[in-house]
């Protein structure tokens, strides 16, 4: 059943059409009626008595009727009568990915050649690439976070700037990766968009994973973790920052409190194909916050309209307007 309290015309503006459908209905009925130009020469009061039959009745369907009815249809369509709402059809097709980078000393080493920074650097690259049209944003934290690239789908510009990031840039020394995924799932708020939030770190302190929880329990977006460190048993090269090896342990319980998974670094692009599959499942989960418009009813009325027409199509179907 059709609720009709929120009804109402998406293109109001089209329903002035029906003012001169008025004048147009009236020249033709005027024109039509075979009675007209008797009263000019008879009086009104013998006109009726002359009358054999009344001639101005000539059926209950006659063409100038079926004018004004596909008139009132056609102008009804164009409106845009709505009253209910479906969802966007391009909601589909947009998500937004927020990439966290950690900016700090640690990132320097160069376990993972050239460093973990540039190798994260690149890894971001790879994943935007298998991700052409996305809106992706960028934020780096160390002890304090910041917005670099709003969300955007030039992800070219994710990359330049992704490329100028250096520890020396972050003014608040530490390590503070919730602050990074708080901020995040803003930016996901104030878009509407469904999306993920992908984090690049060498550590995260199991101080954090509280925090954490508690950004996922109120809602957050669900974070996905590549870990940017080698193992104990790779030795860093000579001259290489000091930094502590993967934690793979505590890694994982990090992600797993920020409701995503631990992914591992490798040295080909498999690492980002299974982070793409993880967000990619992350992103159909992710509820819309945005996304639907009012449904045009107008195409309901178009059977009725080309049913109306035809009829002009058959003889004696025209209409003459008088000039």
């Amino acid at each position: 059943m059709i609720d009709l309290a929120p009804f109402h015309f998406l293109r109001p503006a089209w329903l002035l059409l029906l003012l001169p459908l008025a004048l147009v209905v009236w020249s033709i009925l005027r024109r039509h009626d075979p009675v007209n130009a008797w009263r000019k020469v008879i009086a009104p009061e013998l006109l009726d008595h002359l009358l054999i039959s009344d001639a101005a009745k000539q059926g209950l369907f006659r063409p100038s009727h079926i004018l004004a009815l596909s008139w009132v249809l056609g102008v009804f369509a164009l409106a845009g009568p709505a009253w209910e709402k479906e969802p966007s059809p391009f909601t589909e097709d947009q998500a937004a990915l927020l990439v966290v980078l950690k900016v700090t000393p640690e990132m320097l080493a160069e376990d993972i050649q050239p460093s973990r920074l540039r190798r994260s650097v690149q890894k971001i690259g790879d994943l935007l690439a298998l991700r052409p049209g996305t809106k992706t944003g960028l934020i780096a934290y160390a002890g304090s976070a910041h917005l670099v690239v709003p969300l955007t789908s030039d992800s070219e510009i994710v990359r330049q700037f992704a490329k100028g990031l250096q520890p020396e840039v972050m003014p608040v020394p530490g390590d503070e990766p919730g602050k990074a995924i708080q901020l995040a799932n803003q930016q996901l708020r104030n878009s509407g968009l469904p999306g993920s939030i992908v984090l690049f770190s060498d550590y995260i302190d199991p101080g954090q994973q509280e925090l954490l929880s508690d950004i996922r329990k109120a809602g957050g977006a669900e974070v996905h973790v590549l870990a940017m460190a080698a193992g104990p048993e790779v030795m860093p090269p000579p001259g290489s920052p000091p930094a502590p090896a993967l934690d793979r342990n505590a890694m994982k319980e990090a992600a797993s409190a920020a409701g995503g998974s631990l992914v591992l670094p490798s040295a080909d692009d498999s690492d980002v194909h299974q982070l793409n599959a993880k967000i990619e499942r992350s992103i159909e989960r992710a509820p819309a916050q945005q996304g639907e418009r009012w449904k045009d009813g107008g195409y309901l009325f178009l059977p009725l309209l080309m049913l109306f027409t035809l009829s002009f199509f058959r003889p004696g179907g025209a209409v003459m307007v008088q000039r």
